[in-house]
């Protein structure tokens, strides 16, 4: 992600920091020390806690994170944002108990975080008090107090049943425990954008800008998650073979990339690597750009393929195969049949497959029920 910077790593997870987040510092700092009238020592309170604070806001996206690992969820990195910590998890599981599970670890830590803050204060007699009440100062006490009570607004907030937010991907997997699965998702997102509005106005009649933030982040979270799920639903009970091209020219390892690259300049992007009619490898859009930028066009396909990219059958439900190149995070896959290579399946054909069949769609039969 070219917006963020790493700062390290948890069990191969990323935690990267976005470049817009000092604005929240810069706000905080201006917000206790300007604001709050406390000067400089309020511009340090400010930054110290907010820091502090998104310290916990890690742990509550590494909690999601480390139950997505437990189900085999592959999770590319955690952003910290103005407005919050998001987990970027490659896909949700269609399973409703492990999204549910998903969902709950992340405000579960913060409760974990509470009990365990609570116990350091009345093992050292120190007075969690409202910030909002009792001031700042720039001591271990009042920024204590501070991220204790702002752990617990983190938790209950989290749990509003607005989607994408941690309380509504709760609702939409308790949902689809008893109702299909896109219906979940049609109303947990109906709800989350109704309340982002709500929210929104709220942030708008009371001058809090960052509220109106979070609900443009709500709404837009919910609409797009919407549509992705609509899309991967669209897609059950149709297979490879309605979506496929066969019409595609097949390597050889020992290929040179100068005449890939005269392939690629008629629209070619993908290829499959066939060695005595076995197939051997894949060569994508990607890998082969940066070959030829890197190593020159003299290169042999057989020193820049993929060997394992696993190929699939004609008879693979499309559902399965957008999935798969959703979580491998590719555009495309090779198709193969007995192990001879008969075409590649892209998001591209996908598209076009499912255009023809808003169209036509008896010339498009669903192979099962949706």
């Amino acid at each position: 992600m070219n917006s963020s910077l790493k700062l390290f790593s948890v069990r191969g997870i990323d935690i990267r920091l976005h470049l817009t987040f000092p604005l929240i510092l810069v706000w905080a700092a201006f917000q206790f020390g300007v604001m709050g009238g406390g000067g400089l020592a309020g511009a340090l309170f400010g930054v110290i806690a907010i820091s502090l604070l998104f310290v916990l806001v890690t742990l509550h996206e590494l909690g999601h994170s480390f139950a997505a690992l437990n189900y085999g969820v592959p999770v590319e990195r955690i952003v910290l944002l103005p407005i919050g910590g998001v987990a970027q998890l490659r896909n949700m599981p269609d399973k409703p108990k492990q999204e549910f599970v998903i969902a709950l670890a992340g405000p579960a830590v913060n409760v974990v975080l509470a009990i365990l803050m609570g116990g350091v204060a009345a093992l050292f007699g120190l007075s969690l008090t409202n910030p909002l009440t009792s001031g700042v100062s720039l001591s271990f006490g009042a920024i204590f107090s501070y991220i204790f009570f702002y752990n617990v607004v983190l938790a209950v907030f989290n749990m509003i049943p607005a989607f994408p937010m941690d309380g509504g991907r709760v609702l939409r997997a308790a949902l689809a425990m008893k109702l299909e699965y896109g219906r979940a998702t049609s109303i947990a997102v109906s709800l989350g954008r109704g309340l982002a509005v709500l929210f929104g106005l709220y942030g708008l009649f009371t001058g809090q800008f960052f509220s109106v933030l979070i609900a443009i982040f709500i709404f837009s979270g919910a609409t797009q998650e919407g549509q992705m799920v609509k899309f991967r639903q669209r897609l059950r009970g149709y297979t490879v073979q309605q979506a496929y091209s066969n019409r595609i020219p097949i390597l050889q390892p020992g290929d040179s990339l100068r005449d890939v690259a005269n392939w690629m300049a008629r629209g070619v992007t993908e290829f499959p690597v066939s060695q005595f009619d076995s197939y051997v490898g894949f060569l994508d859009n990607q890998h082969l750009t940066m070959a030829l930028q890197q190593g020159g066009p003299d290169q042999t396909v057989a020193a820049v393929m993929s060997r394992d990219v696993a190929p699939v059958s004609l008879t693979a439900d499309l559902y399965d195969v957008q999935q798969r190149m959703s979580n491998e995070g590719v555009n495309a896959l090779p198709v193969v049949e007995n192990g001879r290579i008969v075409g590649v399946i892209s998001a591209r054909h996908i598209r076009q497959m499912l255009r023809m069949a808003a169209m036509q769609p008896e010339l498009f039969p669903r192979v099962k029920s949706a």
